[in-house]
């Protein structure tokens, strides 16, 4: 990996090769000694312009190569992941009193959730590493993700759910194939137990705090986003966040084009938890470290009580002069209906906390409504229809009897 130069712990500058097998930093252990990759940028300028871009037929994340950490010629997921639309949100927009926005739906990825981009990566480097079987805790897209990338390749995978991941999501892990463990407990105890069996028998691990790699794969989101709008970033991106590693790739696929020169300026970073568990956004707003939270929301997916990659995430914020905030449940349920509603987008509601965190921010005086705004939808809608129902309502119940229907559809100015 020419483009790749070593792996560096945020928290000591510790430098170390950039083997598939890389986790933590060992000096720091495994909760703080996050690794970042480090590219030399030099080497990717000449390979990662805007005319080579202009002639690159692959439309999937492998279109940005250079900036990836996986060999030039070597093993590749299967699945065709990334290049997700960008829309121009323009009901949206006037909806929320903004002059301009933009949504990334990237439920439409293969698995439908923004996990396909790290999982992805996390495949390929099993594959570089010779593993057989891949593992990971997750609370549910992750899993997915995994289970169907690793099957693309023919890879094994076992999987660490806690026992609320919603129905649709486990339906997907063993259509794939994969080992599932429902572990009786929260998203900590499954992590705890993944970490445990992982160790034990040397399975690849995908988990996206302890790899280094997979965020690589989550910060091509960015990277295609600014590509879509023609290398003209907003002023703001919105992300949900739940472990952090997101909003951590996503901020760092914005820097690395700057740093070679693609964009001309950064964005600044929104980062939306739930309130029912929001211990990233608490440290920021008290400057304090980060304590453990009860997972009290309905957005399963950013339910993160302990997340793993804090630092990346407020790092992202800090760094962009950004801001986080919380929304309640019912707020994000009331996104999904106004997002599906002025866009025909379906988000799950960890997908759409995004939407919820902007219009809330914007209603706080937070943000400027003449600014421009993206948000990127991180998960589909169809993963959790129980809440989907919730929120959008039950479907008109009546008899065969056109009167009857007549009667209904009046009493709602539909005729």
């Amino acid at each position: 990996m020419n483009n790749v130069s070593f792996l560096k712990c945020i928290k000591c500058g510790r430098e170390y090769p950039a083997t598939p097998e890389a986790t933590t930093c060992p000096a720091c252990g495994p909760v703080e000694g996050i690794l970042d990759v480090v590219y030399d940028y030099s080497q990717v300028k000449r390979e990662l312009t805007r005319e080579a871009l202009a002639q690159n037929q692959v439309y999937s994340i492998w279109r940005y190569s250079p900036l990836l950490p996986i060999l030039p010629q070597g093993p590749r997921s299967a699945l065709r992941v990334g290049w997700t639309p960008t829309y121009r949100g323009q009901r949206l927009a006037r909806e929320l009193g903004v002059r301009e926005l933009f949504i990334k739906d990237d439920g439409l990825n293969p698995t439908a959730s923004l996990k396909d981009r790290a999982s992805a990566l996390g495949v390929t480097k099993a594959l570089e590493a010779g593993a057989t079987t891949v593992a990971c805790a997750s609370t549910g897209n992750a899993a997915s993700s995994l289970a169907g990338n690793a099957a693309s390749v023919g890879l094994n995978t076992v999987i660490f759910l806690p026992e609320r991941a919603p129905a649709g999501k486990v339906a997907q892990l063993l259509m794939f194939g994969a080992t599932v463990v429902s572990v009786q407990g929260n998203y900590q105890d499954a992590f705890r137990l993944s970490s445990q069996a992982i160790s034990g028998w040397g399975w690849y691990n995908r988990n996206a705090a302890i790899n280094p790699y997979l965020v690589e794969g989550k910060k091509t989101v960015s990277l295609e986003m600014a590509e879509q709008l023609g290398w003209k970033v907003p002023d703001w991106v919105v992300f949900s966040v739940g472990d952090g590693c997101t909003i951590g790739g996503a901020w760092r696929g914005f820097v690395d084009l700057y740093e070679i020169g693609l964009i001309d300026r950064l964005p600044r970073m929104l980062g939306v938890q739930a309130a029912g568990c929001a211990p990233i956004y608490r440290a920021w707003k008290g400057k304090g470290p980060l304590l453990p939270e009860e997972e009290k929301t309905l957005a399963d997916s950013i339910a993160v009580g302990v997340p793993r990659n804090s630092q990346k995430a407020l790092r992202a914020i800090n760094d962009s002069q950004g801001l986080m905030i919380t929304v309640s449940d019912e707020e994000i349920l009331s996104a999904m209906r106004l997002l599906g509603r002025t866009l025909g987008i379906f988000g799950e509601p960890a997908g759409v906390a995004g939407v919820a965190g902007l219009k809330r921010a914007l209603e706080e005086g937070l943000l400027e409504p003449e600014q421009s705004f993206g948000v990127v939808i991180t998960g589909n809608g169809l993963k959790d229809v129980a809440n989907g129902i919730k929120a959008a309502g039950e479907p008109l119940q009546i008899p065969p009897d056109i009167q009857v229907l007549r009667e209904v559809l009046k009493k709602r100015g539909i005729v």
